[in-house]
């Protein structure tokens, strides 16, 4: 069996995307199977070396002999000079809508271009016994993408960021019936609603897909020693809120819940992007000391701030539905959660858990009481992986060849 492990962000540094690639492509090789990994958008040297050290086959570019192939990712690469370029053009000018979102739309067509490119490669390196996944898919143009790469494959899709308008809608239109090509597998209902609303043809099943790493929770060592790292001692309060700020978060409820605390609180800040304004305000409140480690951080630097923590902050937008990595990393450190209920599936899953408290998306004088006592919540059990549907790299490689083979049979029927 040969599993393709198609990755268009494999050039980023850190985070939960190469993390789940490696921990992939480890489970298929231990396994005995071929891991193929597709990083024709380039990868990043730790990955590198983590899939290589694995054992994996590495693709980084198309086949010489797929012309098609290679006129996509050449076509892909123009568009996305030519997107960047739409992106400063408007920036901060009054401009309608549709124009706005020009490059956007123009970022859809490039990455499916990209991932045509990509199942193209895999397909000429393995014609036979493949599994092709896109581990990180466009939100859109999935039948086009099915059609151009002329292979059956699962399309990890872990957000509805933007919708299509009507130019790319036609060019979705056009490949309608190549949709029986491709399985969209939302990582949370949301998604999947999303998904169903925009594409109604299109064949989708739900899955979780955050790793569940078989490395466990720090121990009492490992957090007295981040304690020490940062200066804190073990009696202390400490709130970690990692990850980058991106639009679908909303650190400036944290900010404005913090400044309602009377409790002396550490608060470690930890990731990028982030807000200069905002991380000032933190600095500046009388109740907090502020650590922080602005920059991407290592999956080592990730379980130090976990381990120094009491608890951990997620404070997302109403109505965000993508699946949070960081409320899974909640599980995989042993870190209780404060969690915004802008997901009403996920509050429904993590309603009346001892080790995790909901509050009202936005709303900072619910999160301010939700973020008294910290201390005395309870860290989350091996149990709390179930509940969430999180899976190990083996078993999540199992589920993905199940759907891979139910969908393909159903598509020869």
């Amino acid at each position: 069996m040969i599993t393709a492990f198609i990755e268009t962000h494999a050039g980023q540094e850190g985070g939960h995307v190469p993390q789940a690639l490696v921990e992939l492509t480890r489970a298929a090789v231990s396994r005995g199977d071929t891991a193929l990994v597709v990083a024709l958008d380039g990868i990043a040297p730790g990955t590198l070396q983590a899939v290589e050290g694995a054992g994996a086959m590495l693709l980084t570019r198309t086949s010489d002999t797929d012309l098609l192939g290679r006129i996509a990712l050449f076509a892909g690469a123009g568009l996305g000079y030519l997107s960047r370029l739409g992106v400063r053009a408007v920036a901060g000018r009054p401009l309608p809508l549709t124009v706005r979102r020009l490059p956007h739309q123009i970022t859809l067509v490039r990455r499916c271009l990209v991932e045509v490119a990509s199942l193209r490669a895999a397909k000429s390196q393995a014609p036979r016994c493949l599994v092709p996944v896109i581990l990180t898919a466009s939100e859109a143009l999935h039948a086009m993408t099915g059609m151009l790469a002329g292979i059956d494959h699962l399309r990890i899709i872990h957000e509805v960021y933007t919708t299509e308008d009507a130019p790319v809608r036609l060019l979705g239109r056009l490949a309608r019936r190549s949709g029986t090509r491709v399985l969209a597998v939302a990582t949370t209902p949301a998604v999947r609603t999303d998904l169903a609303r925009q594409f109604p043809d299109l064949a989708t099943a739900v899955h979780p897909f955050t790793i569940l790493l078989e490395k466990g929770a720090p121990d009492d060592r490992e957090r007295h020693a981040a304690r020490q790292h940062f200066g804190i001692a073990a009696h202390e309060t400490v709130l970690a809120m990692v990850g980058g700020w991106w639009g679908h978060k909303d650190p400036r409820t944290v900010c404005d819940a913090l400044a309602l605390l009377t409790r002396e609180t550490h608060l470690i800040v930890a990731g990028s992007p982030l807000d200069t304004d905002i991380l000032d305000t933190f600095a500046s409140l009388p109740h907090v000391h502020l650590h922080l480690l602005h920059r991407t951080l290592t999956t080592d630097q990730v379980r130090m701030v976990y381990a120094a923590s009491n608890a951990t902050v997620v404070s997302r937008l109403p109505g965000v539905g993508k699946e949070s990595g960081l409320v899974m990393d909640a599980v995989r450190y042993g870190v209780p959660l404060i969690v915004s209920d802008n997901d009403p599936d996920l509050t429904a899953q993590l309603t009346d858990q001892p080790w995790a408290r909901i509050f009202r998306a936005s709303n900072p004088a619910d999160l301010a009481r939700q973020l008294d006592n910290l201390g005395t919540m309870p860290r989350p059990t091996r149990d709390a992986a179930d509940l969430l549907g999180m899976r190990t790299a083996d078993e999540q490689l199992n589920d993905l060849h199940r759907l891979h083979t139910a969908f393909t049979e159903g598509v020869r029927r």
